[in-house]
């Protein structure tokens, strides 16, 4: 029996296992190999590591857990988890089981992106959902924002802290925009263009332009997406854990659940997703599952 069980080894788990290995916890961490940002070439936003790869970042964290003998770090796929008395149990891909006293989900979340010629091939190079991560990278070039409904118009004046060349391409979808609304995204550079878009093309230093639906075409050298749909590991239902309405867990103070013992850190979490938010969240976890160990075990 573990101490704590972390699935994940992204920012979130990493730094879990970091201030849990410094706590002299026995620490079982898993890792997949298979992040959400695996396409991304670079990770900003990072203090003193902005502009890292981010399979670079990674493999920095881990140099840095293998100086604390309690953390074990194993490459395999978790596919389910448990309660059990006493903790959790977690069943891997292989058959083998692990139990701990607590456990961290860091399993962050799979992205859906539309599904739109182009779109997949410029994915984490061209193709953005996050403009604090990659806005800087498009500054004062010309974008396109994918976005409809009632959320088209903010995620479109967003952009503006970036770049005065924007498009707001709705893909023949409704957006709710009143004349107002129209009038404000003009006055700030928005240009709303409302043809359904064919495909997305480029070349190899990423997108050049947007083909439309009716032959025009619209050049941009990124586009942006609107909060699109996000699905959590099937771990994170196994278990009971609430979602809201965007898909994520509605988590407590220092990222607890619902579920006693269980822990959610990054991006499956409530908060922003930033890399450096999630590091931040798994040291809480940590943090917070020390200090109910500690009273536990001085009863």
């Amino acid at each position: 029996m573990h101490d704590v069980i972390i699935v994940g080894g992204g920012p979130a788990g990493l730094n879990a296992a970091l201030i849990l290995g410094r706590c002299r916890r026995s620490v079982l961490l898993f890792d997949h190999g298979t992040p959400r940002n695996a396409v991304a070439p670079l990770t900003w936003g990072v203090f003193t590591r902005d502009g890292t790869p981010p399979g670079a970042l990674r493999a920095l964290a881990r140099a840095d857990l293998a100086r604390y003998e309690t953390v074990t770090l194993r490459v395999a796929e978790i596919v389910v988890a448990r309660a059990v008395e006493g903790g959790f149990e977690v069943e891997a891909a292989d058959g083998t089981t692990a139990r701990g006293r607590r456990l961290i989900l860091a399993t962050g979340l799979y992205q859906d992106i539309p599904e739109i010629e182009g779109f997949s091939r410029y994915w984490g190079t061209g193709v953005h959902t996050c403009p604090y991560c990659d806005g800087y990278e498009a500054r004062d070039r010309e974008v396109a924002v994918y976005a409809h409904g009632p959320a088209a118009k903010g995620v479109a004046l967003e952009l503006t802290a970036w770049t005065g060349s924007i498009a707001l391409c709705t893909d023949g979808r409704p957006t709710d925009l009143s004349e107002d609304d129209r009038a404000r995204l003009s006055r700030n550079g928005v240009r709303v263009v409302e043809a359904p878009i064919a495909r997305l093309d480029g070349d190899a230093d990423g997108p050049t332009h947007l083909v439309l639906a009716d032959g025009a075409i619209l050049p941009c050298r990124a586009v942006f997406l609107m909060p699109m749909g996000v699905r959590p590991s099937d771990l994170i239902r196994q278990l009971g854990c609430e979602l809201n309405a965007a898909g994520v867990v509605p988590t407590r103070d220092y990222e607890q659940t619902n579920v006693p013992g269980l822990y959610v850190a990054g991006d499956a979490s409530r908060r922003v997703q930033f890399a450096i938010v999630a590091a931040a969240e798994g040291a809480m976890a940590a943090f917070a599952i020390n200090t109910e160990l500690l009273r536990e075990d001085t009863r």
